[in-house]
């Protein structure tokens, strides 16, 4: 068994479920057990970006013990195209 939480911050709401998974569980399969989807009615978690300790990995990544799934907020811009526009205010 492997000890992991799966955590997401979307629409000023924090969720943090802490489980216990078989070993070699998938990140998608963690989050699914974890029931977080409940918690956050009005957010499309499918679509979002997701990660292990702030590194993105596929929904097929085998978790370990101590791992944090994370669900990751949509960018609300690109940040090159802020930094661009910041550039440009500058000249």
């Amino acid at each position: 068994m492997a000890e992991v939480e799966v955590a997401c911050v979307m629409g000023g709401n924090t969720v943090i479920k802490k489980l216990s998974v078989a070993t070699g569980t998938t990140l998608g399969k963690a989050i699914m057990l974890s029931g977080i989807e409940k918690d956050l009615p009005d957010q499309d978690i499918s679509a979002a970006a997701k990660g292990v300790f702030g590194v993105v990995r596929d929904e097929n990544w085998q978790l370990a013990d101590g791992d944090r799934v994370e669900i990751y907020q949509p960018l609300k811009f690109d940040p090159r195209e802020a930094r661009r526009r910041r550039a440009a205010k500058q000249e």
